[in-house]
This record gives C-alpha cells, sequence and structure tokens, in this order.
C-alpha cells in the first residue's frame, strides 16, 4: 500500500536523523540489494525497503551484537602503552561486555516502549541484527597492570554500529543502517576506568536503541493516525 510505503519512509527518516557522527558521502540511490538510499538524513547511512511496513511489529527478537576492534588496535595499544599489555583474553573481555552492554541498553529502552522481546520468529516480530565494527577504546582498563598504573585520555574512544532488520518469519530485510560515534576530546587527560569507558559506551548505545525506538513507534503513529 501507497499507506505504508510513506510510513515506512518517516520511520527510517526517524531512525537516521537520530542518530549522530556518520559524515554524508555519495552513495548509489538504489544497492545491490534493491534497497533504496534514504537521502533525507544527513546523519546516517540508511538503506530501506520502501515497501515494508514497519507498524506490524509488536515484538523484537535481537540477536546479540557481533563485536570486532578497528583493525591493527591491540598492536597500537602495545606500542603506545608502556606499562600495560593487552592480552587477547583482555580483548575477549571487552567484546563481551560490549555485547552485553548493548543487549541491557536495547532491551531496556524498547520494554519500557511497550515492546516484547522474543527469541523465535512470528508474525509481529521484527529480526535485528546489530554489530559493532571499529571498536577502538583509547584506554582499556584491562586490569593487568601494576597497581600503581593508570590509563589517562582525551577521550574514551569510539565505535561503529551496522545494524540490519529483518521480518522475522520471511527474512526479507527490511532496513540496514550504518552510524559511527565518537567520544568528544574533553581537551585534557583523565584516568580512564571500566566504570567510565562504559558509561560513554551506554551513552552511545542509547541514542542507538531510542533510534529504533522513535522508528517503531512512528509507524505505529502513522498507521493510527489513517485508521
Amino acid at each position: 500500500m501507497i499507506l505504508n510505503r510513506i510510513s515506512f519512509a518517516i520511520v527510517v527518516l526517524v531512525f537516521g536523523m537520530a542518530t549522530v557522527s556518520s559524515a554524508w558521502a555519495k552513495k548509489p540511490a538504489v544497492d545491490n540489494e534493491g534497497m533504496e538510499l534514504v537521502r533525507d538524513s544527513e546523519l546516517a547511512t540508511v538503506y530501506a525497503d520502501p515497501g515494508a511496513d514497519l507498524s506490524i511489529y509488536n515484538s523484537v527478537w535481537l540477536k546479540d551484537a557481533e563485536v570486532s576492534f578497528r583493525k591493527n588496535w591491540q598492536r597500537d595499544q602495545r606500542r603506545t602503552s608502556s606499562h600495560m599489555r593487552v592480552r587477547t583474553s583482555d580483548m575477549e573481555k571487552i567484546q563481551d561486555d560490549v555485547a552485553t552492554l548493548f543487549r541491557e541498553v536495547f532491551t531496556k529502552e524498547l520494554t519500557e516502549g511497550g515492546y516484547q522481546l522474543v527469541e523465535e520468529a512470528g508474525g509481529d516480530v521484527l529480526l535485528v541484527r546489530p554489530a559493532i565494527v571499529n571498536l577502538d577504546v583509547v584506554a582499556p582498563d584491562v586490569g593487568n597492570s601494576s597497581s600503581f598504573s593508570r590509563s589517562y585520555s582525551n577521550r574514551a574512544g569510539e565505535m561503529t554500529l551496522n545494524i540490519e532488520l529483518f521480518d522475522s518469519l520471511t527474512n526479507d530485510k527490511i532496513a540496514k543502517a550504518t552510524d559511527r560515534k565518537r567520544d568528544y576530546d574533553r581537551g585534557y587527560a583523565e584516568w580512564r576506568t571500566s566504570v567510565n569507558n562504559r558509561a560513554v559506551a551506554r551513552r552511545m548505545m542509547t541514542v542507538w536503541a531510542k533510534a529504533l525506538r522513535s522508528a517503531l513507534d512512528e509507524a505505529r503513529a502513522s498507521t493510527a493516525r489513517t485508521e
């Protein structure tokens, strides 16, 4: 229906505009999957199926976020830190922590919005596949350094979200978006701990979670206004 197409264009616009940090670049109007570029969003790269309708989804099947570091992150950490060596086990723990935090943030936002979190396909279930890529923790608190050593930096780091939305029954892709977030430079170095690094990551993820909730809410509202 034309109505559904208009509704979905609105919600993807909300999804794109709610994010920050991605620089706009020239992209093909239609990608190799036949999805259309959402040009009205200047802050994220968003492609969507213009014929899809988000208003039918009341439940979300949120897959675990895949997490990967930026290229050569471990090597660069070893070069720049004289008192700390980041081990592979440290990286794995950070990845697990980021994935756990992502689920926590999205679950809280979606359930507060009235959406049920499920782990199986259904007619009203939206399947969400997230991935955190290019994770760059500037000063990780890995806990294997001297008790007299501390890590300082002007900012916590950055990460990029790649997220895809599917109909859980048909596995048809509805939309995909990419957004990069970077902690601001404070202009001075401060002690970085796992607590404040986590707080920065939570703020970044909360914006993404609110964007998804807003997209679903707007789809429902658009449908309700036409009934």
